[in-house]
């Protein structure tokens, strides 16, 4: 059995961040400014951003793979088999959206 890899630090810097009104702060903003990172922080309490368009996607992937019930909670102890399982669900994913868009 190998080790767990450790988690690497990402080869470079995102040019530009979007966030919701949960890290709507000053220091947040201050940060990314300081590292030349564009950001799009919704402000707190405000309902129109625009933030939804660019989030809407990641949350639709998060829910679609929710249908596969062995992604749901993590059982497989391997993490090997559980990434297998998450490439198999994101494959009949698109394959799904083809065939529906083809048809």
């Amino acid at each position: 059995m190998q080790p767990a890899a450790a988690a690497a630090a990402p080869a470079s810097l995102p040019d530009e961040v979007y966030a919701d009104g949960g890290y709507d702060s000053r220091a947040n903003r201050a940060l990314l400014r300081s590292r030349k990172i564009r950001h799009r922080i919704a402000r707190r309490n405000q309902h129109n951003s625009g933030l939804g368009t660019k989030r809407w996607v990641v949350e639709q992937t998060i829910a679609l793979l929710h249908w596969f019930r062995r992604l749901r909670i993590r059982w497989e102890i391997r993490h090997d088999i559980h990434e297998a399982f998450l490439k198999l669900a994101c494959s009949l994913i698109c394959w799904r959206r083809l065939r529906s868009a083809l048809s």
